[in-house]
């Protein structure tokens, strides 16, 4: 008999002494085990190391602890450094700001009817300076972009940064990444108190809620009409070269160039911020040196308006239409909310970057050079198109089409922003899932979304015919963006006090200085509703009904579901041996079918009893010979390595019977993981922890095999909603009316599972009925 070669040692220094290590002699169960090792391709290291009595390590049982630490933790936000940083900066000047970039186009226009005198003028460019100082430069550059929901912006993350830390919303029972109650306690009386309050009053929980959905409403209101308002704008520019081109040809050009901007949105966020910032760079380029070279051949003095003296002094001065005129000067700065709605695509610092080392200075001189030029023009007319009346001598086409091609590019920045919060309020069931594309595979929150894309196209090329002329549209997306950024100061005001944990004292001289230039504005565009701005008002009001309807029908679905979700004590008789069912489902004896069954569990609680497990069981009184329960777990990234993919344990310990187990499968969204031969994967996974533990370990591993090649199933619920009769009277009927409108939107939408590429000869699905 040949004599087996002895293994290596590795001698160990002790105190200075060299030990040698002697090789053991393998006892009978190792060597089996040893073999089943190579047969699952698992070393034998990591199969023989810290083995428990249940035959899974005690690595594994680590490994699973840490990545449900990492998957349930608040901090997926991608950071960026070095020439990254500046790259993504760039980047964003594509995506961000073509929308406050282009609104030198129509700022003074919209305030002024007819010539300005100096001091009107002055005082104006003090409003339109002082504005980008406060309201973009100090408000939302560096406060509001650091009130980040773990690094997603909008007015809707304020909200679910707000609910995250308190008790206001009702979490989603299926989602735990959000189950968190008051995480911050304070002992300062006046923060204390407020939390109290707003934790134990269901008005200020429903008006929270409210605002967080009226912030989103009006944000993809303005996705609709930033396209039209800005394109339209540009295009009209034509008529200073040609004067007899008549309106049906603007209007024309502007929604086949509103068409082309929308087909080409599949590209994704990277690729066409990347092809668009050196568009917006030019133009904001352009705009500084014909602001510089005005300046400078003009009039100087204008720059008395840093001086905030001039504001007041305008106000005064014009009383009633001074204060009408705001409504004209806001938008100086819409678009700003762009730069907190699109943060999940990009990162504070990039913003930051781009916006004081570029944007800012460039509007800056912008705005100068044309007060410059308006304030010495003798033909009385350069107010009516400031921009290319004050464009340096010989550069008229070229400023036309680079004013085109910009305006194309301000569209992008609430397109690109409707995206983002639409990805978050799908996520916190605010809405019915669509699909949705992720264009990058290393920036995160590049998301595109097919069904959006088309209807703002619908909705945008409309309001152009519609409205056919930049004045009415900017009265309309006027209030979008002054609400916006009323509605960002309150909630940032919370923030500050409830989550920062800033004494109140500090807060509320800031907030009231803020809030009280937001409301003077908002006061002021809300005399435009008449002409125009009550589409805004409309069109919000729509949108926020239909997220208001859904989260309170998914509420009640929650509710509804919760009597569904049983734990094992509740369905099985865990007191006998054999398995039963429990007295309340019939007490029949459970019978084994030959057979392995992967079972999809929405929820990825371990003492929770999968729905689709538990009608089975009930139906049948039968389960397969080996039972899988599947959890499908997203994560915010591109790829999960697949060492770490999936988390296996056993669940006989939580009463489900023997060969009973429990796989998490942890994916990113550039991961195609629900494809044929999955189940092949499913068990070698589970083959990998038997294959670590003792004899009976291996008996386990035996019987996984046999049913395997038995037969393999995947079982999925079909649940299916209802409502059931109830008496008649005025508040059960209006709550049957919004249910049906509910379940309508419900059975026409896209169901989470629609993107499984599966065997389909594999698929069995256990349906069931759920009554409202």
């Amino acid at each position: 008999m040949r004599k087996t070669a002895p293994e290596h040692s590795t001698p160990r220094i002790t105190n200075g002494r060299v030990i040698e290590h002697r090789p053991r002699q393998r006892p009978p169960e190792e060597a089996s085990l040893a073999r089943v090792c190579s047969t699952t391709k698992t070393p034998i290291q990591q199969c023989v190391s810290n083995t428990s009595e249940k035959g899974q390590t005690v690595d594994d049982v680590e490994r699973a602890r840490r990545l449900d630490q990492e998957d349930f933790g608040n901090n997926h936000a991608q950071t960026y450094h070095g020439s990254l940083l500046f790259w993504l900066s760039f980047q964003s000047l594509g995506v961000i700001y073509g929308d406050i970039g282009t609104s030198p186009l129509y700022v003074f226009s919209s305030t002024f009817d007819r010539h300005p005198s100096w001091d009107d003028l002055v005082g104006a460019l003090s409003i339109i300076i002082w504005s980008l100082i406060l309201i973009v430069t100090i408000k939302y550059c560096f406060i509001v972009l650091s009130a980040n929901d773990d690094g997603h912006g909008g007015t809707f993350a304020l909200y679910s940064l707000l609910a995250r830390s308190m008790k206001i919303m009702q979490q989603d029972p299926h989602n735990m990444r959000r189950a968190t109650g008051s995480s911050h306690q304070t002992n300062k009386s006046a923060s204390q108190r407020l939390r109290n309050f707003l934790e134990g009053s269901s008005t200020a929980k429903s008006t929270l809620q409210t605002i967080g959905v009226l912030g989103v409403s009006l944000v993809i209101a303005d996705g609709i009409l930033t396209p039209a308002q800005s394109v339209l704008g540009a295009v009209q520019g034509l008529q200073v070269a040609n004067p007899n081109l008549g309106r049906p040809a603007i209007i024309g050009i502007t929604c086949c160039i509103l068409v082309i901007l929308f087909l080409i949105q599949p590209f994704g966020t990277s690729k066409l911020g990347t092809s668009f910032a050196p568009i917006v760079t030019i133009w904001l380029l352009f705009n500084l040196g014909s602001g510089i070279y005005n300046l400078i051949t003009y009039d100087y003095t204008v720059l008395k308006a840093f001086s905030p003296h001039y504001i007041f002094a305008y106000l005064i001065r014009n009383g009633y239409e001074g204060w009408k005129s705001l409504s004209g000067l806001l938008l100086a700065f819409t678009g700003v909310e762009a730069m907190f709605a699109n943060l999940g695509a990009f990162s504070k610092k990039t913003v930051q970057i781009s916006w004081l080392g570029l944007v800012f200075p460039c509007l800056l001189f912008a705005y100068i050079g044309q007060a410059a030029y308006i304030s010495e023009d003798t033909t009385r007319t350069a107010y009516s198109n400031p921009f290319f009346y004050t464009v340096p001598p010989g550069t008229l086409y070229f400023s036309l089409v680079m004013a085109a091609l910009a305006a194309v590019v301000a569209s992008q920045a609430l397109i690109t922003s409707t995206f983002q919060i639409l990805s978050q309020v799908m996520r916190l069931s605010y809405f019915p899932y669509v699909k949705s594309i992720h264009t990058s595979k290393r920036f995160h929150y590049h998301i595109y979304i097919p069904a959006a894309n088309w209807l703002l196209m619908i909705c945008t090329v409309s309001v152009t015919a519609i409205f056919d002329n930049t004045a009415s549209l900017g009265n309309a997306y006027g209030v979008c963006t002054i609400l916006v950024t009323l509605v960002s100061t309150f909630m940032v005001g919370l923030v500050a006090i409830l989550i920062w944990q800033i004494r109140i004292y500090y807060v509320l001289p800031v907030f009231l200085i803020l809030f009280a230039i937001d409301a003077t504005y908002t006061s002021a565009v809300l005399t435009k509703i008449p002409e125009g701005a009550w589409f805004t008002l409309a069109l919000a009001s729509i949108l926020s009904a239909v997220l208001v309807l859904w989260r309170w029908g998914k509420e009640a679905q929650w509710a509804a579901e919760s009597t569904k979700r049983l734990r094992p004590e509740s369905l099985l008789n865990l007191e006998r041996r054999t398995p039963y069912l429990a007295r309340q489902y019939g007490g029949a004896r459970i019978g084994t079918l030959p057979g392995l069954g992967i079972f999809f569990s929405k929820s990825g609680d371990p003492n929770v009893v999968s729905t689709c497990f538990a009608q089975f069981l009930t139906k049948f009184a039968a389960r397969p010979r080996v039972v899988v329960f599947f959890h499908v777990r997203s994560l915010p990234q591109a790829f999960v390595s697949p060492d770490d993919r999936y988390i296996v344990a056993r669940a006989d310990a939580q009463g489900f019977g023997p060969h009973s187990y429990r796989v998490v499968l942890r994916h990113g969204y550039a991961d195609h993981v629900l494809r044929p031969g999955l189940d092949q994967e499913i068990i070698h996974q589970i083959e990998r922890i038997l294959s670590g533990g003792d004899a009976a370990s291996l008996r386990e591993l035996q019987v996984l095999r046999a049913a395997q090649n038995a037969q393999t199933v995947y079982v999925v619920g079909k649940e299916t909603m209802r409502l059931p009769r109830q008496q008649v009277g005025i508040r059960v009927l209006l709550r049957r009316l919004l249910l049906q409108a509910f379940l309508c939107i419900l059975n026409n939408s896209r169901a989470k599972m629609a993107d499984m590429d599966l065997d389909a000869d594999r698929i069995v699905e256990v349906g069931f009925v759920t009554d409202l």
